[in-house]
Order: structure tokens, then C-alpha cells, then sequence
């Protein structure tokens, strides 16, 4: 009886495998029927075959690990940012991109899971581009190219987190025009910040960032750049974006410009990025925070060593007038050094010395710190 259970249970698995091939057999001749379809008179989305399909799909990412070590304070560790990118080419014309992140690796605690950014993107004639959807707001150096081994230093610059609040996205259209003459133009239409004019959270830009999740949406917000890149290594841009009403609450006019440059220049080894932005806010808010701004300078030098790997060593000076429960005076210096074994992959450290005058004078905010960290990108 357990030899002819035996040969039974046998009989059955393959049975079921057997089924299981018979099923993947007919899937494959209904995909091929419908790719042949899609050539002989069909269109592209009909073509459902799995080749086509991830010929034309891209998944990609990045992700940080960070440990601070802060004077005064507990160490911390944190794996700061997980990414995955996922793209469409719908046709030769049209695309969707769009990122998923999870930050603090937690939800439960200081994490949360968010939606970056979600658009579709078309080519029109002439190199204009048009996008739809929920994307990076043209501003900064790093609010659009953000990626670990895309920069210095274990954390995002002060500036570009206090007053340009990266990573800082807003859902609407844009539109994207690139001249033979090496300027470039970039204008975009919507959502914009929703900044709290009560409470402990409130004239703090950052923390107006909507993240279009049920946002208010009662006013607009109009964003500009124009980029230029005519002399080898060297990028120029000025950027702008008027909030029409920056507290989203329809009752006058309190509106909201920022307005801001950026330069980057690599020669060699050498690098150089600076940049500058400042907001001018009317409105119902505190009148300390009416003015913020910020700016920074970093030079920087990279050896290439043997097998394509690289070391690069930095300073930036960063200077911040910024609104947190009153106004700060910020100024950070922090030195130190990337070393990439390949391109996509980065190891940091650096030292940053603190010093603030204002609210947050004494605090977290105003103690030195040691930083490591290690980013991908794919």
C-alpha cells in the first residue's frame, strides 16, 4: 500500500507538471499570436510579448547608508534613503518614469514610503520636451540629479535642504526646450508649497513641501530656469518660482519667490560647484520668516587610480539665514573624501564643523559631527 501511495503521489506531481507545462506552452503561443498580430496590422500596445516588453521597461535605483556621529549626542545609523526607479518606453515618443522610495528603512518609526516622482514624458519637434504628472521642481543643483555617488559628502548641503527643500516635487506640466547654442529652458505650472503660518512648523519652508498627497491645491505655483553649458565643463544656471499664494489658504495676496543661480565647472580633476538662493515671502507667516536664503561653495579635486577606480577629496563652506522656531544663522564647513572602486558605487567621510546663532543655537542643529556612508546607484 505505501509502494502504490508512493507511485501515486509520483503520478500526480507529474501530472502536475506536466499541467503546469501545457499551461506555459499555451501562454506562450497566445503571446506569439498576439506579437504576430501587433506586426502584420496591430500597434505597439498590443504587442504583449515578454521580450518586447522588458525591452522597452527599465527598473533602476539608489539607496545610502548613513552613521553620524554627533558631538554631545547619541550615534546614529540610518539607512537614510532606498530607491527603485521604474521606466516605459511607450514608443519612440512617449514615456512614463517614476521612483518609490522608503526613507529611515521604517515606518513604524521615522520612516515613511513615498512616491518621488510619476509622469509621462513626450518629445515634440524641435527639442521640446512635455511632461506630465509628479516630478522634481527645476530648482538647485542636486534636487533633480541627487544620487549618492552624483555628489559629495555623506549628507544633502544645508542650502539645498533648508531653503531649496529637496527633494522637493510637485505635480503638474512642464515643458523642456534645448537651443544648438547651449542654452536650455525649462518652465513648469504646478502645485506649489503650503507653508504653516501657526504653529511650531510655522514660516519653516521645508516642512511646506505638500508632497501631493491630498494637498491643497488652491493656488498655483509658476517655476523657471534657463541653463546654459556653451564652454567645456562649465554649467550656468538662474532659476525661479513664484508660489502665488504660499500658505494655500485663498485669502489675498501672500505669495512666495524664490529666486536663485547655480555654477559647476569640472576641468580635469578639478571641481567647483556654487550656488545661491533666496526666498521672498508676503503674506500671513512669522516676519522673520518673510527672508530666508542660502549659499554655498565647494571645490573639490578626483584622482583616478588603477583599475577605474577614483578618489576625491572636498570643502564646502555653507552659509544659511534660515526660519525655525525664529531666525538662524547657520554657517557649516565640512571637508572630505568620496572614493568610488566604480563608478556606481561610493564610499564617504567627512567632519563638518557647526555654528549657529539664533533659536536653534545650543541644539541638535549646532553640534559638530563625523559622518560615514556608503550609496549605490543602478
Amino acid at each position: 500500500m505505501a509502494a502504490a501511495g508512493a507511485v501515486a503521489a509520483i503520478t500526480g506531481v507529474a501530472s502536475a507538471e506536466k499541467s503546469l507545462e501545457q499551461r506555459v506552452v499555451e501562454l506562450e503561443k497566445q503571446l506569439a499570436a498576439k506579437n504576430q498580430a501587433s506586426q502584420t496590422g496591430g500597434n505597439s500596445v498590443g504587442d504583449m510579448s515578454l521580450g518586447n516588453f522588458m525591452n522597452k521597461t527599465t527598473i533602476g535605483g539608489y539607496g545610502e547608508v548613513h552613521y553620524n556621529n554627533i558631538s554631545g549626542y547619541d550615534d546614529q545609523i540610518d539607512f537614510h534613503r532606498f530607491v527603485l526607479f521604474f521606466g516605459h518606453k511607450f514608443n519612440d515618443k512617449i514615456r512614463f518614469n517614476s521612483e518609490l522610495e522608503v526613507e529611515h528603512s521604517d515606518t513604524s518609526k521615522a520612516g515613511a514610503v513615498e512616491l518621488e516622482q510619476a509622469y509621462i514624458e513626450m518629445d515634440l519637434e524641435n527639442n521640446v520636451q512635455v511632461r506630465a504628472g509628479l516630478m522634481l521642481v527645476p530648482v538647485g543643483i542636486i534636487n533633480e540629479t541627487h544620487e549618492p555617488p552624483t555628489f559629495f559628502g555623506v549628507e544633502r548641503n544645508i542650502v539645498e535642504n533648508r531653503i531649496i527643500p529637496s527633494t522637493w516635487r510637485e505635480a503638474g506640466v512642464s515643458v523642456s526646450k534645448k537651443l544648438d547654442n547651449g542654452f536650455s529652458f525649462d518652465g513648469m505650472i504646478s502645485s506649489g508649497l503650503n507653508v504653516a503660518n501657526t504653529g511650531s512648523n510655522a514660516g519653516r519652508i521645508r516642512s511646506g513641501r505638500t508632497k501631493v498627497s491630498e494637498a491643497i491645491a488652491d493656488s498655483a505655483a509658476f517655476t523657471g530656469r534657463v541653463s546654459y553649458v556653451g564652454f567645456a565643463g562649465l554649467k550656468l544656471t538662474a532659476f525661479g518660482q513664484l508660489n502665488t499664494d504660499v500658505v494655500q489658504d485663498d485669502s489675498g495676496s501672500k505669495s512666495g519667490v524664490l529666486y536663485g543661480a547655480s555654477a559647476q565647472y569640472q576641468n580635469g580633476g578639478f571641481g567647483l560647484r556654487a550656488l545661491y538662493a533666496k526666498w521672498d515671502i508676503d503674506g500671513d507667516i512669522p516676519e522673520a520668516a518673510k527672508e530666508q536664503s542660502g549659499w554655498y561653495v565647494e571645490p573639490s579635486y578626483t584622482f583616478d587610480l588603477k583599475g577605474g577606480s577614483k578618489v576625491g577629496v572636498f570643502a564646502r563652506y555653507a552659509n544659511t539665514d534660515y526660519y525655525r522656531g525664529g531666525s538662524n544663522e547657520e554657517q557649516i564647513f565640512t571637508t572630505g573624501v568620496n572614493y568610488w572602486p566604480i563608478d556606481n558605487v561610493v564610499f564617504k567621510a567627512d567632519y563638518q564643523f557647526v555654528d549657529v546663532d539664533g533659536a536653534r543655537a545650543g541644539s541638535k542643529d549646532d553640534a559638530n559631527r563625523f559622518n560615514l556612508g556608503v550609496g549605490y546607484q543602478f
